[in-house]
């Protein structure tokens, strides 16, 4: 699994490195562009109370990405995936699981692929 808080170069490349990986197919992407693409709803409960929904259930984001009526393995496997990655947070509330993106992931991929230089390149003024 994903350890996004350690702070040494060579792990946070592996965890960079899983993160294309996962997202590097195609039907992965597609799902972790839906999730992303969701704002939270809320739920209103029998009571008249009112809770936040962290997100999507699986079987959302299967009918979404894939147009079926039921979960399938392979939107299962991808999902698993994608999680292993650090990408995206499954969460159990009662027969359903709850999908959410990573913030903290999206924000170490933005911070990665935003950075200007590093120890490994060389320091140029004139590298574009």
């Amino acid at each position: 699994m994903l350890m996004l808080e350690k702070n040494t170069d060579r792990s946070n490349a592996l965890d960079i490195a899983l993160m294309f990986k996962a997202l590097g197919d195609p039907t992965r992407l597609k799902i972790f562009e839906f999730l992303r693409a969701q704002c939270c709803p809320v739920a209103v409960e029998e009571t008249g109370d009112v809770r936040p929904v962290l997100g999507p259930t699986v079987g959302e984001v299967c009918c979404s990405v894939t147009g079926a009526d039921k979960i399938t393995s392979s939107v299962s496997f991808h999902i698993k995936e994608l999680r292993l990655a650090g990408l995206v947070t499954v969460e159990r509330r009662g027969k359903n699981q709850i999908c959410g993106v990573n913030q903290a992931a999206v924000r170490v991929l933005a911070d990665y692929l935003s950075a200007t230089g590093s120890s490994s390149t060389n320091d140029r003024d004139d590298c574009c």
